[in-house]
């Protein structure tokens, strides 16, 4: 079983070269080498994950190198669960894409960009999760990163290009500074491999170990987009286009999660900034929600909402208790789903609408009641009610404050509270005024033209910002923003329609019907979150299986 644990992070590489192989000349052979490659990743998540859980962690060392000359890769309980949601959730995220043809323009570039592109991002995010060391958890995120930068900027659109390069700022940023924290650790211990780390950090001075767990904090806050460390996200997400914020939003800040997860508990035992991570996640939940509530805009709405969620796992894991790291845990898998679903269908109502500005929108409810249902079970999951499992993962990280007692703690329980109820607030005045009113004069009528093929995206009023030949309809040569046109297949303009395409839809309700079985497999995975977080606060199973004591 442990020579299956590289196969999540082979397999999107070397589709990624058949993908390039192909190119724009076999279209369909590409989105078939995608959908089979993602499909096997999740098949070998899930056995990692079950194997991990019945049997301990797995690792593997390539080439057979020892620690710390070696790489080392690691799958355990976390690592598992956190494959297994990614993978479901790229893979839903891939089947949306076709749908929108998001590949569509390749044929008018010398290189077919979207398809490898995602399959390194999926690569990266692997090699993340599965990273036994410093530098090749470095090194997944570079790999992530750059396949991010590429898909941020599809179409190159002003717009897209100026928020690109915001996140490529940040991200260089964080990447320095990950880097001396690299070299710092290195230097003082002689190794950056996880299972001697966890023996090797605890000796040395004070001073120094808390120098090398501040900055690896702040490069993990930066990547979760933790408060104060998140105002490029609002800026950065919601130019790209719908699948990309999707996996964007649901997926990569969670990695940033892992990490502090993954490094609190092995690294830095003891919870010494815990009350910096409290407070933290306290102005992550308030501010962040309080920016929901003043958007009018719904992919800066769900934007903010993510910061905010992000509070409730820093808030597990800045408790650092059993109970909190397994409500963290829980947590983490929930939102991944859940934010993502919600991106997915603001691209929906963007693709019926011709906006996602929600003073414009209106009647979707009563013109398209599947959309209403689609947007209705995520929204009420990410509110928390019950019984969905945003009310369990919630419920388990305010149990955990409560019973550690401390000051903190009790305004992090009622910080939770009042996010969950203004959540609800935000989610409300979405539903009201995008599907319940009636459609405002100047709603985009079918056939609206959004963008085309060469129109300028330099001017803010030239309507939304999109890929040229993200549908299945559009018509071939220039027209402006608003003009309503007659539909060919395959054209090169964007536009409105009525009918959603079907695979869009139907990933998107997949990706729905996930978020659901965590509700009805609440109970399963409530027990499997305690069992990580036993497993990672031991630290004793992930040491000896790595280094063979």
């Amino acid at each position: 079983m442990n020579a299956l644990v590289p196969l999540p992070v082979l397999l999107p590489l070397c589709a990624t070269g058949l993908s390039l192989a192909f190119g724009t000349r076999l279209k369909r052979f590409q989105r078939f080498i995608s959908v089979a490659v993602l499909t096997a990743v999740l098949a070998l998540s899930v056995a990692l994950m079950i194997a991990a859980d019945r049997g301990g962690p797995l690792s593997v060392h390539l080439g057979d190198f020892a620690p710390p000359l070696g790489i080392t890769l690691v799958a355990d309980r976390l690592s598992g669960l956190m494959l297994t949601v990614s993978s479901a959730v790229t893979l839903c995220v891939l089947v949306y894409s076709l749908g929108q043809g998001m590949s569509d323009r390749d044929g008018e570039t010398p290189v077919a960009v979207f398809h490898p592109a995602y399959l390194i991002l999926v690569a990266g995010v692997s090699c993340t999760f599965l990273a036994g060391d410093l530098v090749n958890l470095y090194v997944g995120f570079e790999i992530m990163l750059v396949a991010s930068f590429v898909l941020l900027t599809l179409g190159g659109t002003g717009p897209r290009v100026r928020a690109g390069s915001t996140y490529v700022i940040i991200s260089l940023f964080s990447s320095m500074v990950f880097l001396i924290a690299i070299a710092t650790t290195y230097a003082a211990t002689g190794t950056v491999n996880f299972a001697q780390l966890a023996g090797r950090l605890g000796e040395l001075p004070l001073g120094v170990e808390t120098l090398i767990h501040v900055t690896l904090l702040t490069v993990f806050a930066v990547k979760a987009a933790v408060f104060p460390l998140a105002a490029w996200l609002p800026d950065s997400y919601p130019t790209a286009p719908a699948p990309v914020t999707a996996v964007f939003a649901g997926l990569l800040t969670k990695v940033g999660v892992y990490c502090m997860l993954r490094t609190e508990t092995l690294l830095f035992p003891g919870n010494r900034l815990g009350g910096v991570l409290l407070a933290a996640a306290l102005a992550s939940m308030v501010i962040g929600i309080l920016g929901a509530v003043a958007q009018t805009d719904l992919k800066r709405v769900f934007s903010f909402t993510l910061i905010s969620h992000i509070g409730y796992m820093v808030f597990g894991i800045g408790l650092a208790t059993r109970e909190a790291f397994g409500g963290a845990i829980v947590y983490v898998a929930h939102h991944i789903t859940v934010q993502t679903t919600l991106f997915l269908v603001a691209g929906l109502i963007e693709r019926r609408t011709g906006t996602t500005e929600l003073t414009r929108v209106g009647g979707l409810a009563k013109a398209a009641p599947l959309l209403a249902v689609l947007f209705f079970v995520p929204a009420m999951n990410l509110a928390g009610i019950p019984p969905l499992s945003g009310f369990v993962g919630k419920l388990g990280l305010m149990r955990a404050g409560v019973a550690d007692g401390g000051v903190l703690a009790w305004a992090l329980v009622a910080g939770s509270a009042l996010t969950s109820l203004l959540t609800l607030y935000v989610m409300a005045k979405v539903w009201n005024l995008a599907f319940w009113r009636a459609a405002p004069p100047g709603q985009a009528e079918d056939g609206t033209v959004l963008e085309s093929y060469d129109a300028s995206d330099d001017d803010p009023d030239s309507g939304p910002d999109r890929v040229a030949g993200t549908g299945d309809e559009g018509v071939r040569g220039h027209h402006p923003a608003g003009r309503v046109v007659a539909a060919t297949l395959h054209g090169h303009a964007v536009t409105t329609t009525t009918r959603l395409p079907r695979t869009m839809t139907a990933a998107t309700a997949a990706a729905v019907a996930l978020g659901l079985a965590f509700t009805v497999l609440a109970g399963p995975l409530t027990s499997y979150g305690d069992r990580a977080a036993a497993e990672l606060m031991a630290r004793t199973p992930y040491v000896e299986e790595v280094l063979g004591r």
